[in-house]
């Protein structure tokens, strides 16, 4: 995984491109690949690298500091597909099609491969951290994006006002954006997102 820090997102002190700050992520995220990020503490991972506690702190304020790094990185993950997913892909209710299956299992691979680091998912959608929200924002941004376009080609109806609609299509996309829930509808994820899918195009109908 990318050890990337998105700078809006990044919740730790000193230089952002600081090779010792990669090497706490890197550290980070082995430790709590391994061990769970519940478990882990900020001196373990001083002592995976051979660093003192306080040293640590001069990077990053808390653990959850490094855990929003980690958090972000994954978020930025899922984007990505979503967006490799939608190139080439012109009409708009394609691209709504696309976004569902390919939303659900970026997230659904992403998060339930690593049990461990899923802790980490949890933790960050229970407390909203600030990596979340504004992940969550800017799928919200992406589905509105979508449905304007689907307006003004005349695939979508529009009449109903725009924000409310892009706030019901993106609410049935929740469940599988939050991490508490997603384990649950793991094994529905081959049909759920088809039938999500087809239901939501049918009330956009023109």
């Amino acid at each position: 995984m990318s050890t990337s820090i998105p700078a809006a997102l990044d919740a730790g002190r000193g230089p952002a491109e600081h090779d010792v700050r990669t090497q706490i992520i890197d550290a980070a995220t082995a430790h709590f690949s391994h061990y769970g990020y519940d478990k882990t503490t900020v001196s373990d991972l001083a002592k995976a690298i051979g660093f003192s506690k306080a040293y640590i702190y001069k990077f990053f304020a808390s653990k959850q500091a490094i855990g929003e790094v980690i958090c972000a990185n994954c978020l930025t993950q899922i984007e990505s597909d979503v967006d490799t997913a939608l190139q080439g892909v012109p009409d708009a209710p394609d691209r709504l099609r696309v976004l569902f299956t390919a939303i659900v299992d970026a997230s659904l691979r992403l998060f339930l491969q690593d049990r461990r680091l899923y802790e980490i998912a949890v933790a960050a959608a229970t407390d909203q951290w600030p990596s979340t929200q504004a992940y969550q924002g800017r799928i919200r941004q992406l589905v509105e994006e979508i449905l304007e376009e689907g307006r003004a080609s005349g695939a979508f109806e529009n009449k109903t006002p725009l924000d409310q609609t892009s706030r019901a299509v993106y609410q049935v996309l929740v469940p599988y954006l939050n991490p508490v829930t997603l384990p649950h509808l793991s094994g529905l994820h081959e049909e759920a997102p088809k039938a999500m899918q087809e239901l939501v195009l049918r009330s956009l109908a023109p």
